[in-house]
């Protein structure tokens, strides 16, 4: 059922088994799995079908860090969230991923990949891939080459593209939104997580809308899926019985923020550009899959360097220093300018796939043409790992936004280490062109000693800063001193309350976090089913009540 909170009666009260606070991929896959294990589910969406500029300006806030971007343009509020406006990128974590590393502060989660083999299977199939990607012969040939030439220092990875873009907006969510046992409000912004007086549980959350519309939502069990930086806005905002905020009594809500920064890594100077062209800076299609390789540091280089598990692929840029290129002002215009209707958002996915279709017809022969100018560099293009740093962080800010709920202020920091993994990837990928006479590696200047800790740039990504990819602030950990959620996304503390999405992330990895947020998502139903039939909570009451409607019957 999907039910606006604008056409609400007074008074309105909803019961459920699980109410879900946000209806993104967290959130919608969470709610598909609830369903198929049989409970009632109630999720929460604070905006509309689509972008609404009122609901939009909530996410404002103000960036006190490393410069990012604004706040209010970093995520969307409509059903279906921030996948409304994705990439497509998918990929799993490294088993290393998951493991303690004591070359990185903080790392470690406190369940291994192999806890999550059978819920990524699963997360697959949500994409509609199998498991496994089949690779062209002539692309795991050269593949293996480069492996060999780096003496396993580096190893190609594959990022996979979801193709059906608007996969969780509100055009492909009828088997949610028209279930029987579900019920979608939209325009429900949850303005309090309301916990009892011994602070032990939830006993409801309170959803308003901008019109003054309120509604109580009463479950057994409570997911926080909001997103990055609201989940830790709500818990920390949420302050009435826990005066630090919801699961924050060792001061651990809205630390160790991260993202998967964006860089220019250096130059190859090569006169032998076309077959890197070839590998690693165009996307490939291969029995119906879209597909693109990247390089990243073996496991045995993070651990003898001790360094991340950063990603970095190559394309032909303009220099750090040129003035961009106008098409690629328009494009970017066109992308960042636009507002985020659906009208919006076709137009610019259109322009990306005429885009991508040219790429894959053209390419390598027009950028190879550009280097040959003179026209471009062969550039090292970052999307690395962020270490995990309780320095950088969400906070509560002093300005309130239309319910009265703090702003928040995103304090962005980088370490040592996030420069020094670009600066061995770029020692060990020289060593690997060298070895195999392509050409060697021109690393930046602001790599240097004396450079800063990180410098973004405009013209090596169309995501100039980073990939929007909001994780760490409720980090699981096996204690509430070193997080907020236990292994199974439970806020420490707290009986029926969860946290679902990369906000659980302990440490970033090279990977995109799409389909580590499904599979997490697809774990936590599992888990709040077993744990429904274990207390036998299924409810069989009707889907919401209206308490004057009962009291006058």
């Amino acid at each position: 059922m999907l039910v606006d909170l604008h056409e609400a009666p007074e008074g309105l009260t909803i019961n459920t088994d699980v109410c879900i606070v946000g209806s993104g991929v967290a959130g919608l896959t969470l709610a598909r799995t609830l369903l198929a294990q049989g409970l009632h589910v109630c999720l929460l969406e604070s905006g509309g079908r689509d972008h609404e500029d009122p609901v939009h300006r909530l996410n404002d806030g103000e960036n006190t860090g490393f410069p990012y971007y604004e706040l209010q343009e970093s995520r969307l509020r409509l059903l279906g969230g921030t996948t409304a406006i994705w990439g497509g990128r998918l990929a799993e974590l490294d088993p290393e991923d998951f493991e303690a590393k004591p070359w990185v502060a903080h790392s470690g989660w406190p369940i291994s990949k192999d806890d999550l083999a059978n819920h990524y299977r699963a997360a697959w199939e949500t994409f509609e891939m199998p498991p496994e990607a089949a690779l062209p012969d002539w692309l795991s040939n050269e593949a293996s080459r480069l492996e060999r030439d780096s003496a396993s220092a580096l190893q190609v990875g594959y990022w996979r593209f979801d193709t059906r873009f608007n996969r969780f907006t509100h055009r492909n969510t009828d088997d949610v939104t028209g279930h029987a046992r579900a019920q979608v409000w939209l325009h429900a912004t949850v303005t309090r997580i309301q916990a009892a007086e011994d602070g032990s549980r939830i006993d409801h959350v309170v959803a308003r809308d901008l019109r003054g519309n309120k509604a109580i939502v009463q479950a057994r069990q409570y997911v926080l899926a909001a997103g990055g930086i609201e989940n830790a806005r709500l818990l920390l905002a949420s302050n009435d019985i826990w005066k630090s905020g919801l699961g924050n009594a060792y001061d651990q809500v809205g630390r160790y923020f991260m993202e998967h920064p964006h860089a220019r890594g250096g130059r190859v100077e090569t006169a032998r550009s076309w077959p890197l062209l070839r590998v690693l800076a165009r996307s490939h299609r291969h029995q119906g899959t879209r597909l693109a390789a990247l390089l990243r540091p073996s496991r045995a280089l993070q651990q003898r360097e001790g360094i991340l598990n950063t990603a970095f692929t190559l394309g032909a840029r303009q220099p750090a220093d040129a003035a961009m290129f106008l098409p690629v002002k328009l494009y970017n215009t066109l992308k960042h300018r636009l507002p985020p209707t659906e009208a919006g958002r076709r137009l610019w996915m259109v322009t990306k796939q005429g885009a991508v279709w040219l790429h894959e017809r053209i390419d390598p022969l027009r950028p190879w043409l550009m280097l040959k100018a003179g026209r471009r560099e062969l550039a090292i293009v970052v999307r690395a790992e962020q270490a995990p740093n309780p320095n950088s962080r969400v906070r509560l800010g002093r300005e309130r936004d239309a319910f009265g709920i703090p702003k928040v202020e995103l304090d962005w920091r980088f370490s040592d280490i996030d420069k020094r993994t670009l600066q061995v990837l770029a020692r060990h990928f020289d060593a690997t062109l060298r070895q195999g006479r392509i050409g060697r590696v021109e690393p930046e200047d602001w790599l240097g000693e004396n450079g800063p800790l990180w410098q973004t740039d405009p013209l090596v990504s169309s995501h100039a800063i980073g990939g929007y990819h909001h994780m760490g602030s409720t980090r699981m950990s096996a204690s509430p001193r070193t997080g907020v959620v236990d292994a199974d996304c439970q806020v420490h503390g707290i009986d029926n309350l969860y946290v679902a999405g990369s906000s659980v992330f302990p440490t970033s990895g090279w990977a995109n976090p799409t389909l580590t947020i499904a599979a997490l998502a697809i774990r936590l139903g599992e888990h709040l089913a077993a744990r429904s039939k274990r207390e036998e909570f299924f409810t069989p009451h009707a889907i919401y009540a209206n308490p004057r409607r009962q009291a006058a019957g």
